[in-house]
């Protein structure tokens, strides 16, 4: 017979550490270029393995991380998740089986107001309290309003739900598992791309298959997105950028300008990557999302930059936004006006402040412009310059999105005034020498970054074809090289993706 007592097996469980596991903190958010989840995606990737022919249970399942991974970004806020996908799901039922345009019309409002209400309480209440406070002689006090990650992006999707529904484009679901799966799709949650219903929902229920393609797809997209995260906007961004914008008084026009272009790439690099990472684990996974960037500084036009920036949000403001407020269906000066409005509430989608509103109302204007001058060339919209003009057209193009970025990046707007007042008034081209030296592996990793991306399409068509060729050991090495280039060059601190705070 065998006896043991409790001393006979030590298992040194680390309880602190097990529970850390299990609660949100708001300074170690979950994000995809962290060693935490990237552990964690293995543990997921089995379960989901084994499940893979017992589709409810899958559903279920995923769905459940889901909600988890957004607990581990945003705390207790995640029954906002589940507030939105219950109405949304229930009055789009119901909107289906009315024939009364009047209820319908009633429904859908009902929608808006859910959707949108939940984002003006939570990002604009403060920014409208302090515009409102001096009407009536009272001064401001900010209210401690959490903002929870990604209510931007998941409300706008469920709205593009129940708006195709209104609008007869789509049938509603019949199953409250499968809407909520999609809308809380951990992959593209928390910063998008923002999926539409309709693309999305014909692939819940289809058979798991990822093809090998489909799974070097899925690899090479991993890689490059934390290529582009972890190593280029984060380092660049710790050593660099911030420290312009927090003090662009303290630092000639030259570095300035330098702090600005190194903007335009950490930006580019953090969000693309967030969602290239997204597309690679939804790949994995067996779905496919649409492409969110197509190296958008290569635009010779703010219209082409538009098509290939954040192509998920502009696409949902010009089908729901800019067609609505009539297109360019009442004349020349109202689709003006129309590129103007939307603009200028894209820009407050980002956030509630008077830089992204000028930020937005900047673009808004030259789309406008663009579309006029266009008109005025008789251009088609199919139009593409070539050669030396084209040359020039990116380079106005880059430099104009880059001094709207001034607006996005800076938490004031006296700030963003002091920036360009550097830029104009005390430039101080002989500190070039002196700023290289300085900071040569910010530079560097500029560099290469701009380099990857004004690269042909097909270098980047060509390395994932070979990703795709290798084998999975191949594969493998791959990513542990690049994770072990990623720890070498991280900060000690988690760098959240910028769009987290949308």
């Amino acid at each position: 017979m065998w006896l043991f007592n409790k001393t006979d097996f030590d298992f040194n469980i680390d309880w602190g550490k097990l529970a850390e596991v299990f609660t949100y903190d708001p300074k170690q958010p979950m994000i995809f270029s962290s060693g935490f989840f990237l552990w964690l995606f293995l543990g997921f990737a089995f379960v989901y393995v084994l499940l893979r022919r017992k589709m409810t249970a899958r559903l279920l399942f995923v769905t459940l991380f889901s909600y988890y991974f957004y607990y581990k970004s945003s705390g207790i806020y995640f029954f906002l998740l589940g507030v939105v996908t219950v109405s949304d799901f229930c009055l789009a039922r119901i909107m289906a089986r009315t024939d009364d345009p009047f209820r319908r019309k009633l429904l859908v409002v009902i929608s808006l107001c859910i959707n949108l209400g939940l984002l003006v309480y939570f990002k604009y209440t403060n920014f409208f309290y302090e515009m409102l406070a001096p009407l009536w002689g009272g001064s401001f006090h900010a209210l401690d309003i959490f903002l929870p990650v990604g209510i931007s992006f998941f409300t706008f999707q469920s709205l593009s739900y129940t708006l195709d529904v209104y609008r007869g484009d789509l049938k509603p679901l019949d199953n409250l598992l499968d809407y909520a799966f999609y809308i809380s799709f951990f992959p593209q949650l928390v910063a998008g791309p923002i999926v539409r219903a309709r693309d999305f929902i014909p692939q819940i229920r289809r058979p798991l298959f990822v093809s090998a393609e489909m799974f070097g797809e899925g690899v090479f997209f991993i890689v490059s997105g934390l290529f582009k995260k972890a190593v280029i906007s984060d380092y660049i961004s710790i050593n660099f950028v911030e420290r312009i914008f927090d003090n662009p008084g303290l630092y000639s026009g030259l570095e300035n300008l330098f702090g600005i272009y190194g903007y335009a790439l950490q930006i580019y690099c953090d969000f693309s990557g967030y969602s290239d990472m997204a597309i690679g684990i939804a790949l994995l996974l067996g779905f496919r999302f649409p492409i969110n960037f197509n190296s958008p500084y290569k635009a010779d036009s703010v219209t082409d930059f538009w098509h290939r920036w954040h192509i998920s949000l502009s696409t949902w403001l010009r089908d729901y936004l800019y067609i609505s407020l009539g297109g360019n269906r009442r004349g020349r000066i109202r689709t003006y006006v129309n590129l103007l409005l939307t603009m200028l509430l894209g820009g407050l989608w980002h956030g509630a402040s008077w830089n992204f509103i000028v930020w937005g109302g900047l673009h808004g204007a030259a789309l406008a412009v663009h579309k006029y001058v266009r008109s005025v060339l008789g251009r088609a919209k199919q139009y593409r310059s070539t050669g030396i003009r084209r040359f020039f057209a990116v380079v106005l193009t880059f430099h104009f999105v880059c001094f709207c970025w001034i607006f996005f990046r800076n938490s004031t707007f006296e700030a963003s005034l002091t920036m360009i007042r550097q830029l104009f008034t005390s430039f101080h081209p002989e500190l070039i020498g002196q700023l290289l030296t300085g900071y040569w592996k910010v530079f560097a990793l500029m560099g290469i970054g701009y380099l990857l991306h004004w690269c042909p399409d097909k270098w980047q068509n060509t390395c994932c074809s070979v990703m795709t060729r290798l084998p999975l050991v191949g594969q493998a090495v791959v990513l542990i090289a690049l994770i072990y280039l990623v720890i070498q060059v991280k900060s000690s601190d988690i760098q959240p993706f910028i769009y987290f705070q949308f």
